[in-house]
This record gives structure tokens, sequence and C-alpha cells, in this order.
């Protein structure tokens, strides 16, 4: 079964990789399932099944007009979970994809969920408001939605060296891993590239922490530049009740290429622990 529909028939593109415990892997904006290939593989191998999938809008998945919103988007998560059957899973969201987990755990009382991780997550909140000193300024995402109607493929290339912590003083991923991540970008439609963009940015999750009732995994960088760590891992490992932060020192937001190897292994001793 590589495709699931949802309840508005949108079709999310699904890989179900290895056996035993089930993990579910949510990708981050704008990338889809392939990013977590590594950990995917690595989950598989150390006996594990690996389920991946891209959220509705990207990679192979139906590009639908509408459903950008988090409600939906932890719904096609419910979705995912009902259809492969994953009892007592371990719930993964990078990114974006921590708002999906967040959601799901609020709005759909966390079943089937026996552990959650967040990596590099959005979690609580992004932005900046009377409330929420340390979040990003509305102006910012709306160049960024400006950025993206002008020309994204331009937008995505500075992105990405963001992402991945390049600087003029060293590029921890290859040139052609750099490109590889913008095909991925460029798969997404515009529509849900920006609507995502405004559902993460806008979101605020600051109430759904209390709705972790599970063991739950914080893992971030104290580099990344994209969704800086004061603003999210630091308060948000604080609001949920069993939360364990693990740090990355020096590490960017696109730790699961610069970190694979110790991300990979932080995952599964959390699943096996």
């Amino acid at each position: 079964m590589n495709y699931i529909a949802t309840s508005d028939k949108t079709r999310l593109y699904v890989k179900d990789w290895g056996s035993g415990t089930p993990v579910i892997l949510i990708h981050g904006w704008p990338l889809s399932a392939d990013s977590w290939d590594d950990q995917a593989m690595a989950i598989a191998n150390a006996g594990y099944r690996a389920i991946a999938y891209d959220r509705r809008g990207f990679g192979r998945s139906s590009q639908p007009w509408t459903g950008y919103d988090y409600d939906t988007l932890s719904d096609d998560l419910a979705t995912v979970i009902a259809h492969t059957g994953a009892d007592d899973a371990i719930i993964v969201g990078f990114s974006m994809g921590g708002g999906e987990v967040a959601r799901y755990m609020s709005r759909h009382g966390g079943k089937s969920v026996a552990k959650a991780a967040l990596v590099a997550s959005i979690l609580p909140f992004r932005l900046q408001t009377d409330d929420n000193p340390t979040g990003t300024p509305q102006s910012a995402f709306d160049d960024t939605a400006a950025a993206l109607n002008e020309d994204r493929a331009k937008f995505f290339t500075g992105f990405f060296n963001k992402f991945f912590g390049v600087t003029d003083a060293g590029q921890p991923v290859s040139d052609e891993l750099l490109r590889w991540a913008h095909g991925i970008a460029m798969q997404a439609g515009l529509k849900s590239t920006i609507e995502c963009m405004r559902s993460f940015s806008s979101t605020d999750f600051r109430g759904d922490l209390a709705s972790f009732k599970v063991p739950t995994l914080v893992i971030h960088g104290t580099d990344d530049k994209t969704v800086p760590i004061d603003a999210s891992a630091r308060i948000a490992a604080k609001g949920i009740a069993d939360a364990k932060l693990i740090e990355y020192d020096g590490a960017p937001h696109g730790l699961f290429a610069t970190h694979k190897d110790r991300f990979s292994r932080d995952l599964i001793d959390f699943i096996r622990g």
C-alpha cells in the first residue's frame, strides 16, 4: 500500500519499512518523507517498523486547495495511524511536524501513541506576540511568503544554506545534498508551501503541551537559525510533563543530515527504552 486516502479524498504517499514496533516519522517544511530515509533505514535495521508519509501538498501526495491547518493535518496523521494499524506507536515530528504531533495529542487524545519525539520542532509558538516575545515577527513570515511567490526556487537556495548551517566558515553537508533538498522542496505545490508556512508560523501550540501524557524526547541544535532553541525546545520541554531534552551543541536545523548517526542512535535508544 503506497497511498492512503483521507476523509476528503486526499491521497497521502506512505513508506512502510521493516516490522515490529511502529515508528511514524513526520517530515518538516518544505521537504517530504524522503528526508527521513537515513533514520528510517536505521530504525528498520534495528528491528522496528518505520512509517513515513508525505504531508498533503508535498512530495508524492495530492495537492488539494485546502486542508493545511493543523486540525486537518493532525486528522491526516490519525488516518495514517488507523490505516497502518500502528498501535502503541512512537510518533516523531521534525520541525513543522512537531505541530502535527502536538495537535494529534490534544485533538485525538494521543490514541495509539506510546511515546513521542519532537526534533528541531516549532513548538510551542513561532509568532512574536505580546505574551510570546521570543517569537519571530509577523513581518518576517510575510517576507517569506512574498519571496516564495516571487521566485521560490531562488528563495530555497538561501533557505537551505541556513537550514543546514552553511556559512563562510564551513559547509557541513555536500553541494549534492543541498541540491537534493532543493529538488524535494520544488515538488511541493506553491499553495501548500505558502499555506503550511502560514500555519506553522501562526498556530499557538502552548495549550496542546498539557496533552502529552507519554514519555517525550525533545532534540534540538543549539545553533539552529531556522527555529532558535531558546524560542522553541527549551520552552516546550519545560511545558511537557515527561519530557527529556537533548541539545546538540552547534547543530543547525537540519540535524537529520548534519548529525545523522548520532540522531539515529538517540532515536533508537529512545524507542528501545
